[in-house]
């Protein structure tokens, strides 16, 4: 179960129904966006909210995600919101009558658990945590798994009365075709674009946010030699703007809107400039791609930021126009922008789909 299509929850699930059947021909799994099962009308409402806020407001965002006081205060009515959705979601699982459930958003994850206390159901219910911001939204007792994308993650867990036999360290789930071998020069003749020419990989994440035509600018100013891809995701304004300007910029750049083969682009890109969302992390690590950070939004973004931050895979860039002078100094240094590239790989999990799939199996059969 997820929330959002489109979405880097969405992304996360998808990787992990695959994974169950690269494992078994015998696994039978339903993908459910529990949001627009349980409410659709409301889950268009609150999506434009969130957008509206995180746009506006994103201070107001950070003040609200993982606040204490929020959290204790609004308990009861979450509860209410559980108990009444776990009902709806009874007929559904009642017919599909599954092993297991997991959830790679806390929502879902929080009416599963009230509907495994108030029936008295022993499926096992897994929750899947897709940042670097294990949330106190997260935790309720009838949940069997949490697997998390850190150490740290998991001590904070822990620190918030999970127990720790709970807690699996697997990473972020990604898809399979991110261990793949890539032939790089069939893509960048697929572009047109030069193989002695670096390129920088610009993503606003599924909607296409920041300051992406302002990053655009920046990378096309400079003297040095280099390639751009921009991927708007379904910010389609954005992709109609840079779109009318194709022939105006100086360096070669590549446009795409929502790109399938994202582990295609970032295999022959040097450098990524992007939101710092849990699956960009997650799938960029597994191709061994440094990351460039700027204007990440309080709460789970500055949360991964500062993970990567402090342990030295990425750089977040504090004013936009200094931009030019951390592209600059990591491609005109290859040594620097190699050992970059080796410290990314260590936090690499590109198995985590399976892992996360493997423990289920193992549990249920």
């Amino acid at each position: 179960m997820y929330i959002t299509k489109n979405s880097g929850h969405h992304r996360a699930s998808q990787a992990v129904e695959n994974a169950f059947h690269e494992l078994s021909d015998d696994v039978e799994t339903l993908n459910i966006n529990s949001f627009q099962y349980t409410n659709p009308i409301l889950e268009k409402v609150i999506n434009k909210t969130y957008m509206s806020v995180i746009r506006r407001k994103p201070a107001f965002w950070g003040y609200l995600y993982d606040n204490p006081r929020i959290v204790e205060r609004t308990q009861r009515l979450r509860e209410s919101i559980h108990k009444y959705n776990s009902s709806k979601m009874k007929k559904l699982l009642q017919s599909f009558n599954p092993d297991a459930v997991l959830c790679t958003q806390a929502f879902p994850c929080g009416i599963v658990a009230d509907y495994k206390k108030t029936y008295s159901s022993s499926v096992v219910l897994a929750g899947i945590l897709t940042d670097y911001a294990p949330h106190s939204y997260w935790i309720y007792e009838h949940v069997d798994f949490y697997f998390v994308p850190s150490e740290e993650v998991k001590d904070r867990l822990v620190s918030n009365g999970v127990p720790a036999h709970k807690i699996k360290i697997t990473g972020i789930p990604i898809d399979a075709k991110f261990r793949k071998i890539i032939d790089k020069a069939k893509i960048r003749d697929s572009l047109n674009f030069s193989a002695d020419t670096p390129v920088i990989l610009i993503m606003g994440g599924s909607q296409g946010m920041g300051p992406v035509k302002e990053i655009v600018k920046i990378l096309d100013g400079m003297p040095i030699p280099l390639q751009i891809i921009v991927v708007t995701g379904d910010n389609t304004r954005l992709y109609r703007y840079l779109k009318r300007r194709l022939l105006r910029y100086r360096k070669k750049l590549a446009l795409f809107s929502y790109a399938e083969d994202v582990d295609e682009l970032m295999e022959i890109s040097s450098l990524i400039v992007s939101k710092p969302g849990g699956m960009t992390i997650s799938e960029a690590m597994a191709k061994g791609l440094p990351l460039l950070i700027v204007k990440p939004i309080p709460g789970q973004e500055a949360m991964n930021t500062s993970f990567l931050v402090r342990n030295k895979v990425a750089i977040k860039i504090e004013r936009l126009h200094e931009l030019d002078t951390f592209v600059s100094e990591l491609l005109t240094h290859p040594s620097a922008l190699n050992t970059m590239r080796e410290r990314v790989k260590t936090f690499s999990r590109p198995n985590s789909a399976i892992d996360i799939a493997k423990s289920i199996l193992e549990r249920i059969m």
